[in-house]
């Protein structure tokens, strides 16, 4: 029998979307500080599936987190702060075994270095069994990212088994190949399986850098021609553009001009925009704006969350009304 239980949130009945992966103990230095002695450090929720959740739900749709923590008061932390932005949590499981692993921030005039400690953590522990709680909760959108299958074969397993389970009420799956080197210590291993993860969604995100890395790619068009099964793929360019080729054709948005303070975070922050235009129907164009819009808000943030501007400002962004923002969402 399992050892691990859930949490006491109230089960969901049905979400619009549910993101399953793991969630850390993020540490960050305060504004100006760095990864030493002398500093002061806040510790915060971090992981890509459930910043996803989180913009999502700030949003306004009702999206879950699904995943494993330990039974320790970083777990408590991981659980309390993501279900505080009105996450549901019913599906997140506690492993009385294993620990919450954490990942500390390391700012720099030449960027972040980020440090993860994640090995044995009670995410890693995942396994296809549930899938089957994941899939007993209605959802329209599932999301995943290839920093799970990374974490370990059972891992691996899970997330193959999600995206071969098509539950009814399920329209999309989406998959944010988030390929993070340390993670995968054989290139041409990562290039593989993620290629054969990606080719099983309906809609992938991927950075245009990432893609030349794994697959040794320079244009968006070369990735297409080779992720070519998913109905849609949006390929990031940093703060160029994103492309997204799909059955309407091809639809490129340049990027929001912003003030970079912290890049973490703010893919995540573009799939969360982007799935909420699709749950409301958006055209291709306003779905990549969004994605934009919603990733400009995470990159001028020490967190990997951030507050998102007000309906209006969304609003004029996308060319739409309020009353079109706030009708009830509609298919992807």
């Amino acid at each position: 029998m399992s050892p691990v239980r859930t949490t006491d949130a109230e089960p969901a009945t049905a979400l619009d979307a549910v993101c399953v992966g793991e969630t850390m103990v993020m540490v960050t230095p305060t504004p100006g500080g760095r990864l030493d002695a002398e500093s002061t450090f806040v510790l915060r929720a971090g992981g890509a599936e459930s910043n996803v959740a989180m913009f999502l739900a700030a949003l306004g749709h009702r999206a879950g987190w699904a995943g494993r923590v330990g039974a320790d008061p970083l777990g408590e932390l991981v659980v309390g702060q993501v279900r505080a932005t009105g996450v549901d949590t019913s599906l997140v499981e506690v492993d009385p075994t294993r620990p919450t692993a954490v990942y500390l921030k390391d700012p720099g005039p030449d960027g972040t270095k980020v440090y993860y400690y994640r090995r044995g953590s009670a995410a890693a522990s995942m396994d296809p069994g549930y899938a089957a709680r994941v899939d007993a909760v209605p959802a329209a959108v599932l999301h995943l990212s290839g920093v799970t299958p990374a974490l370990s074969e059972s891992c691996r397993a899970l997330v193959e088994r999600l995206m071969s389970t098509r539950p009814a009420g399920r329209r999309l799956v989406s998959f944010d190949v988030n390929h993070r080197p340390a993670l995968w210590p054989d290139l041409s291993t990562a290039a593989t399986e993620l290629l054969r993860l990606a080719q099983a969604a309906d809609v992938v995100f991927v950075g245009l850098d990432e893609a030349a890395r794994l697959w040794d790619v320079k244009e968006p068009e070369d990735v297409r021609a080779l992720v070519d099964r998913p109905g849609t793929l949006v390929v990031k360019n940093g703060a160029v553009e994103a492309v997204a080729f799909s059955a309407d054709g091809v639809t490129g948005e340049p990027a929001r001009p912003v003030e970079v303070v912290e890049p973490v975070g703010a893919g995540d922050a573009f799939a969360a925009g982007w799935l909420s235009g699709a749950l409301r129907g958006l055209d291709p164009a306003a779905r990549l704006r969004l994605g934009h819009l919603v990733a400009g808000a995470a990159l001028g943030s020490v967190s990997d969350f951030a507050e998102l501007p007000p309906v209006p400002t969304i609003c004029a962004v996308l060319g739409i009304t309020p009353d079109d923002w706030h009708r009830p969402t509609g298919p992807a």
